[in-house]
């Protein structure tokens, strides 16, 4: 039996007993670098959604302080001709607009200053598969309650 010949005129070698001396050694690489992959995926993927998490935070926290300055003190108002906030109606305006978008937080009240901290839990894609559910992400806003006209105070006479 003859064997075939290379370009270059020279036989060439039969290994004896195959490839065993590298057996596995593709497959373990091949099963490291797909969990490399779905982790740097689940990183991307869970990254973006936190980030937009932490914006829906902030969104939520403007408005749950703009709804909290609209709680006026019409009585303080109409007599005095200033602003001032209704504290306890400012808070619970505030803490009813978080319950609304699923969120946690707390809010304060000042004379004329509602702060409103928001905490917002975004669920997991890809990174729950290694343990982590949830990623929280918190912001916290301010309005100032101010009158909006800046014309003298008509005192009851139509324009």
């Amino acid at each position: 039996m003859t064997q075939p010949l290379r370009r270059n005129g020279q036989v060439p070698a039969v290994r004896r007993g195959g490839w065993r001396a590298d057996a596995g050694q593709t497959t373990a690489f091949v099963v490291v670098v797909i969990a490399g992959l779905f982790l740097f995926a689940g990183l991307v993927l869970d990254g973006g959604l936190a980030l937009a998490g932490k914006v829906a935070a902030a969104d939520d926290a403007q408005e749950a302080a703009r709804a909290a300055t609209q709680q006026l003190d019409l009585t303080q108002l109409r007599s005095t001709r200033r602003v001032r906030l209704d504290r306890h109606r400012a808070v619970a305006a505030a803490l009813d607009y978080i319950k609304a978008t699923g969120d946690t937080g707390h809010a304060e009240a000042t004379a004329d200053t509602a702060t409103v901290f928001v905490t917002h839990r975004q669920r997991t894609q890809i990174l729950s598969l290694v343990g982590i559910d949830h990623l929280v992400t918190t912001a916290h806003a301010t309005a100032r309650a101010e009158q909006g006209i800046n014309a003298p105070w008509l005192q009851g006479k139509k324009p």
